[in-house]
């Protein structure tokens, strides 16, 4: 249930950061630990349905909801981190 509703929540999250700086099928999202510091990607859409994805997602949930002042989707890890996991998608 939990992970549903964390699904809709990163989806609501989406429709506000689609920007004309954002291609369709990919969502930003914010990376980083720190507040002041955080780095923006692109993500394909796809990326949503990943079980790794799925555990960064859920650590922003925890720490932030998906109510975050920056206007987009923010995953409060390490910027290394999050590049191991996004990698190690873009392989399969």
């Amino acid at each position: 249930m939990a992970l549903v509703r964390g699904l809709l929540g990163a989806k609501k999250i989406m429709s506000r950061s689609v920007t004309a700086t954002t291609p369709k099928g990919f969502l930003a999202v914010y990376v980083g630990e720190d507040q002041v510091h955080k780095k923006r990607y692109m993500v394909p859409v796809s990326y949503l349905n990943q079980p790794s994805f799925q555990a960064l997602l859920s650590k922003s949930e925890e720490e932030f909801g998906f109510d975050h002042p920056m206007g987009g989707l923010t995953i409060p890890c390490p910027e290394d981190t999050f590049i191991i996991v996004t990698s190690s998608l873009k392989r399969r």
